[in-house]
C-alpha cells in the first residue's frame, strides 16, 4: 500500500484535474488522483453519476480554441465537437500521458480536513469507493491537495411562488429529448444550455415556450465560414475597440434579439458570458418558440409572468445555471468571499502552500490551454517552494499581500456566476509572467 504521506491529491478527473496531474507528474511531484466517475473525463463522462451532459451537447468553442496545445484534436474532429468526441479526447489525453494508472476511479472524496488541525502538516483525506461493493471509507494523509472537481455540478434551482400539477426539473437532470414528446414545454433561462435544450425541445414537444428575465448577446458559431472564435481570436487589438467592432459585426449577423422577444441586455458584449447559438433566434424567428417575460408564479397546470399572460405547461424545465459546491471541506479553508473563494490567480489560497483550486476561472476563450497554463503554474510553485527556491519563496510574499483582480477593467455582471470571471489577455498575461520567472528561477 503507498505510503501518500509526501503526496499530493487531485480531486477530479476532468480537464482541470487533468491538467493538473499532467504538470506534476511532468516534475515528479507525487500525487493520487481522485474522480468519482468510473473514467476520467468528468461531466464530459455522460455516465458519470454527477455529470450534466445531454445527448446532443457539443463544445460552444471550437476545437482549436479549446484543446490542450500540447494535445491537439485530430484534424477530422468537427470544429464544434459532440460531447462523445470531447470524451474521447479526454481518455485519449490520459492514456498518451499514462494517468489512468495515478487515479483510484469511482472514489468519491467525503472529507478533506488539516492534520491536527494545522494545514503546515498537510492534510487527511477520507475516500469512500464504490467499486469494491464496501463502501468503507478510507481516510489517508496527504502533502497537499489540489481541488478540481468543476463548476457545473451543483444545480442551482429557483424558487418558485405557488404550485404546479407538471412536472418540475433542472437541466442538470436533462439527458434527451425524448422527456418532452408530445408535451407542452416551458424553458426558463436562456444561457447556452437553455438555447440548446429549447432548440432540442422544438423538434418533440407540443408547444414551446422560453422565459427569460434579461437581455443577451448572441454570437453565431460560424462568421465567414470559419468559426468565430478563431477570427476573433486572431484580431489584437486593444479591448475596448475590439468590444465595440465586435458589436457592430455580430448584430450584422444575428440581428437585434430584441425583435425576437429578448429584453435590452443590461451590461456590454463580453461583461457577461454570450450565447453561441444562433438557432434559437431561427426558430423564434419561425415561430416555433414563443417568448415569455420572466415567471411570477406557477399556478397548478399554468405559469404566471411578470406581465401577467398566464400559459398552460406540462413540463417547466429551469436551466439556472449552477453553484460552487465543495461539501467535503470547511469553506473557511478556500478563504471564500461572496459568491466564491478569493484566490490569487483563483487558484493560490493566500496562506496555505500546500492547498490549490484548479479550474475555477472562466472567461471568453480561455480554453483548457489557459487552464493549463495555471496548472502548470501550480505545479511549477510546488516544484519551486518545497526547494526553498528564490523565485518561488517570491511569489509565496505576492500571494499574501493584498492582490490585483483579473477583470482587466471589464464590468462584469454582479451575479454570482460570474464571481470567478477573468479577462483572458489579463490573466494569461500575469499566469504567464509567472511562469517564466518561476522558470528562471529554477522551479522546472
Amino acid at each position: 500500500m503507498t505510503d501518500t504521506t509526501n503526496h499530493y491529491a487531485i480531486i477530479g478527473a476532468g480537464p482541470a484535474g487533468l491538467a493538473v496531474a499532467r504538470n506534476l507528474d511532468k516534475r515528479g511531484i507525487p500525487f493520487v488522483g481522485f474522480e468519482a466517475g468510473p473514467t476520467v473525463g468528468g461531466l464530459w463522462n455522460i455516465d458519470n453519476p454527477r455529470s450534466t451532459m445531454y445527448r446532443s451537447a457539443h463544445l460552444i468553442s471550437s476545437k482549436r480554441m479549446t484543446e490542450f496545445k500540447e494535445f491537439p484534436m485530430r484534424d477530422r474532429v468537427a470544429d464544434y465537437p459532440h460531447h462523445t468526441e470531447v470524451y474521447r479526447y479526454f481518455k485519449a489525453f490520459a492514456d498518451h500521458f499514462g494517468l489512468n494508472a495515478k487515479y483510484e476511479f469511482e472514489t468519491e472524496v467525503t472529507a478533506v480536513a488539516p492534520i491536527d488541525g494545522s494545514p503546515d502538516k498537510g492534510w487527511r483525506i477520507t475516500t469512500r469507493n464504490r467499486h469494491n461493493g464496501s463502501n468503507a471509507d478510507r481516510t489517508r494523509p496527504f502533502k497537499g491537495v489540489v481541488i478540481a472537481n468543476g463548476t457545473l455540478s451543483e444545480p442551482n434551482r429557483p424558487r418558485f411562488a405557488g404550485t404546479f400539477d407538471g412536472r418540475l426539473m433542472h437541466a442538470a437532470e436533462y439527458k434527451s429529448a425524448d422527456v418532452f414528446e408530445d408535451r407542452r414545454v416551458l424553458v426558463v433561462g436562456a444561457g447556452n444550455s437553455g438555447c440548446d435544450i429549447v432548440v432540442d425541445a422544438v423538434h418533440r414537444a407540443r408547444y414551446v415556450g422560453l422565459s427569460v428575465r434579461r437581455g443577451y448577446h448572441f454570437v453565431p458559431k460560424y462568421i465567414f465560414g470559419r468559426p468565430a472564435d478563431a477570427i476573433g481570436g486572431r484580431i489584437r487589438l486593444p479591448f475596448a475597440l475590439k468590444r465595440r467592432l465586435d458589436a457592430i459585426l455580430l448584430k450584422g449577423f444575428t440581428g437585434d434579439p430584441q425583435r425576437f422577444g429578448f429584453p435590452k441586455p443590461d451590461h456590454d458584449l463580453y461583461e457577461s458570458h454570450p450565447i453561441v447559438n444562433s438557432l434559437v433566434l431561427h426558430h423564434i424567428g419561425h415561430g416555433d418558440i414563443a417568448m415569455f417575460k420572466d415567471v411570477t408564479r406557477l399556478d397548478g397546470d399554468a405559469v404566471v409572468f411578470r406581465d401577467g399572460t398566464r400559459q398552460v405547461f406540462d413540463l417547466i424545465l429551469t436551466a439556472t445555471g449552477y453553484k460552487l459546491h465543495y461539501p467535503f471541506i470547511d469553506v473557511r479553508h478556500l478563504n471564500w468571499q461572496g459568491a466564491a473563494p478569493h484566490l490569487y490567480l483563483n487558484a493560490f489560497h493566500p496562506e496555505y502552500d500546500n492547498l490549490f483550486m484548479a479550474g475555477l476561472v472562466e472567461a471568453a476563450g480561455l480554453g483548457w490551454e489557459g487552464r493549463n497554463e495555471q496548472a502548470e503554474l501550480i505545479a511549477r510553485y510546488i516544484y519551486g517552494i518545497e526547494r526553498n527556491q528564490a523565485a518561488a519563496v517570491a511569489f509565496r510574499n505576492l500571494k499574501h499581500a493584498p492582490f490585483p483582480d483579473m477583470r482587466g477593467g471589464v464590468n462584469y455582471l454582479k451575479l454570482d456566476r460570474m464571481a470567478y470571471y477573468v479577462h483572458k489577455d489579463t490573466y494569461r498575461a500575469t499566469v504567464g509572467r509567472h511562469l517564466r520567472e518561476l522558470h528562471e528561477g529554477g522551479a522546472s
